[in-house]
């Protein structure tokens, strides 16, 4: 991968001065909307299910407004309409651009994505996200491969997100990303099962400092409160891991596990335990 910096002047104006589009405002494209407005740049936003938006955002009525002029488009929709997302921005995104696909999808919709964006001249970045980005913001680190990736790593780095540039290949930030989950959304769907037998055990509150000395209290938190606040997109990621194991030759046992507890949740059913103290 070419480490230097760009050397096109429309590129060096993309690094020096980004006016980022922003498609999805909620806790996730909100929070990276309100930390870049902080920073002193230019950010319009587009979602459907919102009348608002962080101070400071310029919030359109579609995304074509938001995307006209943008040196950068996050796309923070959900999985399964990041298509869709994509294109909407189509007719917005100008030649050098750099659309990032920051949605947790299958490696083959990320490359059909990308090859939707190349053809309106623009540049794509998968964007794999390694932490709560809530709680992070810009400090969340960040996988990107694709065309755009190195762009968007100038860009992202000196705002503060820590972005590792693995490949030009769209598709490969992703399978690292739904590899990682695989174990850490497995762990999830562990501690929920087991805190739930613990809850009718009555033995919750002892199960807890068990797994919180082996894992941690801040990592048994995170598993279990973000599982249940997130369970139907994280269904979704769960069964891209799944496509992607056995693409791979791999069965996806505890994937289609942790997938079938998300589902469980997002269905409301009792599948967790007891609330994990702050």
């Amino acid at each position: 991968m070419d480490e230097r910096g760009p050397t096109d002047p429309a590129e060096s104006a993309i690094v020096s001065a980004p006016v980022v589009a922003v498609l999805g405002l909620g806790e996730a494209g909100g929070r990276l909307a309100a930390d870049l407005v902080s920073l002193g740049v230019a950010v319009r936003g587009y979602d459907p299910a919102t009348t608002s938006a962080p101070d400071g955002v310029d919030l359109t009525d579609d995304p074509g407004s938001a995307i006209s002029g943008s040196t950068v488009v996050l796309a923070l929709t959900t999985a399964a309409s990041s298509r869709a997302a994509a294109e909407s921005a189509l007719p917005g995104l100008e030649a050098g651009s750099i659309y990032a696909d920051l949605n947790t999808t299958s490696p083959a919709l990320k490359r059909d994505v990308a090859g939707l964006v190349a053809g309106a001249g623009a540049r794509f970045a998968d964007v794999a996200l390694l932490g709560p980005v809530p709680a992070r913001g810009l400090g969340t680190p960040a996988l990107a491969s694709g065309p755009g990736a190195q762009a968007f790593s100038e860009v992202f780095r000196p705002l503060g997100m820590p972005v590792e540039v693995v490949s030009d290949r769209p598709g490969d930030a992703a399978i690292r990303k739904l590899l990682r989950s695989v174990f850490l959304k497995g762990l999830a769907a562990s501690a929920l099962e087991s805190l739930r037998a613990a809850d009718a055990a009555g033995h919750s509150r002892w199960l807890e400092e068990e797994i919180a000395a082996v894992i941690g209290e801040p990592l048994l938190a995170r598993v279990v409160e973000g599982s249940r606040r997130h369970a139907a997109r994280r269904v979704d990621e769960m069964e891209a891991a799944c496509e992607l194991l056995r693409e791979l030759g791999v069965e996806p046992r505890i994937a289609a596990a942790s997938a079938a507890v998300l589902a469980a949740l997002a269905a409301d059913e009792p599948t967790g335990g007891a609330t994990v103290r702050p």
